[in-house]
């Protein structure tokens, strides 16, 4: 039978090809089970590990971004998260196939509009799996890519070993308080003003017919490629 350190690099390799993936790490379900929504008991019961699974951001897009979302961000912003659900899609085809059980979870699938809440939160998963730290804009930041990224996650009960969390911080980087339009950013994380950011999701969405809930100036802001991140 495979170890655990066997099964992490065969589906690490799986990640990369032919999933695509750039970003890859799993973390210890225990301590994130009571977060998961949406699912039957039993779900809750065979998720061992969380398969964390990313990509950057394109900077062409990304940069183009000046005072509001624009429509090539919202497509782009679509398209990453199709080839994050597929890429979940199959790792969790080629996971069962070896006979354990595994789950996609959607990359950008709201199941409560109220507090824009998703079935797990993809960016604590992979900050347990060690892809990067909680940024002051409530994102993950990584430590080459900053909050340029998106991310998708796979449950599962194939026996793997876990990646620990990172241990980085935003330093003394402050830019992401300076661009952020509804002054939703501020010192602490956990000082994170939720319902501002929302607020402002939903103005950019009428203001500027969008079919997304999307900003992106925060994500311009954070670190990027050559930025000084710690």
């Amino acid at each position: 039978m495979p170890s655990e350190r066997d099964n992490y690099a065969r589906v690490q390799e799986w990640a990369q090809v032919p999933c695509g993936m750039t970003l890859f790490g799993v973390a210890d379900m225990k301590p994130l089970v009571s977060t998961l929504a949406g699912v039957s008991g039993s779900t809750r019961t065979r998720c061992r590990s969380a398969v964390s699974l990313g990509v950057p951001l394109l900077n062409s897009v990304i940069d183009d971004i000046e005072d509001h979302p624009t429509a090539l961000y919202v497509h782009h912003y679509r398209q990453v998260n199709y080839l994050l659900d597929r890429a979940a899609l199959t790792l969790s085809s080629l996971i069962q196939e070896q006979g354990a059980w595994a789950m996609p979870i959607g990359a950008s699938q709201i199941i409560d509009w109220q507090n824009l809440t998703a079935h797990i939160s993809h960016r604590e998963v992979a900050a347990a799996a060690g892809l990067g730290w909680w940024g002051r804009n409530n994102l993950l930041v990584h430590p080459r890519y900053g909050s340029r990224i998106r991310l998708v996650t796979v449950l599962t009960d194939l026996p793997l070993c876990h990646d620990q969390p990172h241990p980085g911080n935003c330093g003394t980087c402050r830019r992401c308080l300076d661009i952020c339009p509804a002054n939703a950013i501020h010192e602490q994380r956990e000082q994170f003003d939720l319902a501002a950011c929302t607020e402002q999701l939903r103005t950019f969405k009428k203001r500027h017919n969008l079919p997304h809930y999307v900003c992106g100036l925060c994500i311009r802001a954070c670190a990027g490629p050559n930025g000084p991140v710690p």
